[in-house]
């Protein structure tokens, strides 16, 4: 019975921690997040490697390698090498993605000041009295000295 009660018990957690709204939306970040980096690899791979490849003298960029050992069809070993090609345009991936990610997070940093200003805006009553300075308050505070001294 005490077992039933705390799959039941888990389950309803379970569901509520699903249903958040927080949880969806890093759900939805990750799906719209790998769609976008497939969108910036084929920008990567089929747009700015191919300009700078042809700034290069008509090579692809991403071909680009250091051979350490060649590959030995008769011993059957496979070619060695460091492929810093590949490496530059992972590069230029990443910066591509931060870059827009940084833009992104700007622009939402900005629409949340904009959002909390103009909510302090909506609780601030329309007439407000001005707040005395410090000085007036002292002066204020020898007015009424000197007024009780007089009496």
């Amino acid at each position: 019975m005490k077992v039933k009660k705390q799959a039941k018990s888990f389950i309803s957690e379970f569901k509520e921690f699903i249903s958040q709204g927080n949880i969806l939306d890093l759900a939805v970040g990750v799906v719209i997040g790998t769609a976008f980096r497939a969108i910036i690899s084929s920008l990567v791979a089929d747009i700015i490697m191919p300009l700078l490849g042809a700034l290069f003298g008509n090579i692809d960029l991403s071909d680009l390698k250091y051979v350490i050992t060649e590959a030995d069809a008769v011993a059957g070993t496979a070619e060695v090498a460091i492929r810093y090609g590949m490496f530059i345009k992972y590069i230029i991936d990443f910066l591509i993605i931060a870059f827009c990610m940084f833009i992104v997070v700007k622009a939402a940093i900005g629409f949340r000041k904009k959002l909390s200003s103009l909510s302090k805006k909506d609780e601030e009553p329309a007439t407000t009295e001005p707040v005395p300075t410090n000085d007036e308050k002292l002066l204020a505070t020898l007015t009424e000295i000197r007024d009780i001294i007089k009496k």
